[in-house]
């Protein structure tokens, strides 16, 4: 398995991580913060509520979502480095052009 299918189950398991802390926010600031009471920041027994850990795991996920897009780049580029074009390394390049044009299709003389 490569470097960039890691890479590439890592970001769908991070983008569904992410959706799913998306969805449970409520915009309006209800949602799951609401429901087990009280306001977003209040501290409650030493713990914080919901909101703020609810925020907080939205902008890691991102965050985590960017970096592991741009070192999948990184990793496409290295397992393809191998196998750039002739054309970039200097070689010949085979003529793909035919010598001759095939005859255009005559039509019967009408008559």
């Amino acid at each position: 398995m490569s470097t960039f299918t890691i890479f590439l189950i890592l970001i769908i398991i991070v983008s569904l991580l992410l959706m799913l802390v998306i969805m449970v926010q409520n915009p309006k600031g209800g949602g799951l913060s609401s429901t087990l009471g009280g306001g977003g920041s209040q501290v409650v027994g030493g713990v914080k509520k919901t909101g703020d850990f609810l925020d907080k795991s939205t902008w890691t996920l991102a965050t985590l979502l960017i970096v592991l897009i741009l070192l999948s780049n990184i990793s496409l580029k290295e397992n393809y480095a191998a196998t750039d074009s002739k054309l970039l390394q200097g070689g010949e390049i085979e003529n793909t052009v035919p010598d001759a044009l095939p005859d255009p299709i005559s039509t019967p003389d009408s008559e």
